[in-house]
């Protein structure tokens, strides 16, 4: 049996605006297994990227309980990176340079982790780039990038806050087909927020389908095209299928 990466257990918040509370996540209860790739979809504003400030420990629930590896979320944790829309490299640092920069934050750059980041490069492609500078590479290249640094912490669990809606749709698929052969090899747990239903069926063992805010579950799709990579799972007969029965469910 799996063991559990992420449990919320009768989660909910709320926030304080000027007009009042607002309820965002409303009595949520989930458990995403170690080295699963979860995608996130709901209609805009339901709610997602809270649901992964929650597992990040950047906010913390008005009720209920987040757990990760069976600890309670009580602020950030090392075992969470997160991977957002922008690629957020600095352009005045080379390559290598922001791929060791969350290993500068952290106080961990040391010989051990500096042949790590060079492993990761060399592996997936930017071996012979790594003295670039960003605005020398192309939008895939820069998010695999993004990527390595975020791997270089050695987290357990990657939060993909639509890591690829910044892109063009070509440059787009081919790097979701990327970054999710890349996860999978890193054999990392990762849970992808996106508005793309295609995307989600593409990269996803299990789809979380929410409701409008506030955020509750209302569905959970397995999605059952084993050892196919992205591009290939979209050729597949059963691709449609999924995505009508998603799209009624978000309807």
């Amino acid at each position: 049996m799996s063991n559990i990466a992420v449990n919320f257990s009768n989660v909910n918040y709320r926030y304080h605006t000027t007009e009042g509370e607002t309820l965002a996540v409303n009595n949520l209860n989930l458990n995403v297994n170690e080295g699963e790739f979860i995608g996130i979809v709901g209609p805009s504003g339901c709610g997602k990227s809270t649901i992964l400030s929650l597992i990040s420990g950047l906010i913390t629930p008005s009720s209920g309980t987040i757990e990760l590896y069976g600890v309670p979320v009580t602020e950030p944790s090392q075992k969470v990176a997160y991977m957002l829309q922008q690629d957020q490299l600095f352009e005045w640092r080379t390559i290598w340079k922001n791929a060791v920069l969350g290993l500068e934050v952290q106080h961990k750059l040391n010989d051990e982790t500096k042949r790590n980041v060079n492993n990761l490069l060399e592996r997936y492609g930017l071996g012979g780039f790594k003295n670039f500078y960003p605005r020398q590479l192309s939008g895939g290249m820069r998010q695999r990038a993004a990527l390595i640094r975020t791997l270089a912490v050695s987290p357990d669990i990657l939060l993909l806050d639509e890591p690829f809606s910044a892109l063009d749709y070509q440059t787009r698929l081919t790097v979701s087909d990327e970054i999710a052969e890349i996860i999978k090899k890193e054999g990392k747990t990762a849970l992808l927020v996106t508005h793309d239903i295609s995307e989600a069926i593409s990269m996803a063992d299990r789809i979380i389908v929410l409701s409008a805010r506030p955020a509750s579950l209302k569905r959970i799709y397995e999605i059952d095209l084993p050892g196919l990579s992205p591009l290939e799972r979209r050729k597949s007969p059963l691709f449609p299928q999924y995505f009508n029965e998603i799209w009624k469910e978000l309807e």
